[in-house]
């Protein structure tokens, strides 16, 4: 194979591979630095993958898709923030759980929209928008200057987000949540409100990675569009240090190796796919082995908050 000719086809495949990815791990940033291991994040992929695929295929507006898509993640991720929240249970049960529940709502709403038609699967896909100048830079021009209008949303995101949990009031009231709640509480901060908080924007933008799927990556739902990516962010954030810059890196290199897999697939085409669509995930663990044990993150992470105790 031809690296450098295939180059620009993986940096291509990378970006788009990288976006859902980073969306969904700025909303498990959220919810971790609020002390809150969100492990459901595959099932609010799937939630908001569906519903906005649904509803921009039947209201042919894909913007009002991805909105009613990461309300659906909200409403999901509602369950998990009562249980691990007011009801103390444990948070990788509940996590669980929302991967059971989640894909099974996606799978029926699927059965129903899609049935026994397969022309229902195929929905609209955004159009990309080209920046003058900056996408005829070769190699890199096509793969980042030519990408859809969420897509640059989403790369904006990363330093607001960055500079929110640093110099905003508020960004520090999530982190000693993260850290110590108890103490957070004597200072006046509501832990409780901010890990609700914390909920809602990691299920809106969780939904948003799944919604990305399937109106801008590709214009076709399937079963399992997902694919283990909720997995891939959990594994991304700690990849990334808890820190909006490094998910951004993270993101990147995860999407790198799904875009060699792309590629690889293209090459080798009498090889069997699922081979090298192990890539990726072959890298999530080794990255796990490497850099899971020496960052542990927020000290209060997956620690469940009891308002009497001091």
């Amino acid at each position: 194979m031809d690296f450098m000719a295939t180059l620009p086809t993986i940096l291509k495949a990378m970006t788009m591979g990288a976006v859902p990815l980073l969306l969904t791990s700025l909303g498990e940033l959220f919810s971790e630095r609020a002390g809150l291991v969100n492990i459901g994040l595959e099932g609010i992929m799937a939630i908001g993958a569906f519903v906005g695929f649904a509803v921009g295929k039947f209201t042919g507006n894909l913007w009002l898709g991805l909105l009613v898509g990461m309300s659906a993640g909200v409403l999901i991720n509602m369950l998990y923030a009562f249980c691990t929240v007011s009801l103390c249970a444990d948070q990788v049960v509940t996590g669980m759980a929302i991967n059971i529940l989640a894909p099974a709502i996606a799978l029926f709403g699927y059965n129903l929209f899609v049935g026994s038609n397969s022309a229902n699967a195929t929905g609209s896909q955004m159009a990309s928008i080209a920046i003058p100048g900056l996408s005829s830079i070769p190699l890199i021009g096509n793969a980042f200057f030519d990408q859809t209008l969420l897509a640059y949303l989403t790369f904006i995101l990363v330093p607001l987000v960055s500079y929110f949990f640093k110099h905003f009031r508020s960004g520090l009231s999530f982190r000693s949540v993260g850290e110590n709640p108890h103490a957070a509480e004597t200072l006046g901060i509501d832990v409780v409100r901010i890990k609700y908080i914390a909920c809602i924007v990691c299920g809106a933008l969780a939904a948003a990675g799944g919604a990305f799927l399937t109106i801008c990556y590709t214009p076709i739902y399937t079963d399992g569009i997902v694919m283990g990516r909720g997995f891939i962010a959990l594994a991304t954030v700690i990849f990334g240090r808890w820190s909006a810059v490094g998910i951004l890196g993270a993101s990147l290199l995860f999407g790198f190796f799904d875009g060699l897999n792309v590629a690889l697939q293209a090459q080798f085409q009498a090889a069997p796919v699922m081979f090298f669509k192990m890539i990726p995930y072959i890298f999530t663990i080794i990255a796990l082995i490497f850099f899971g044990s020496r960052h542990a993150g927020p000290k209060a992470n997956g620690q469940p908050y009891y308002r009497e105790q001091r």
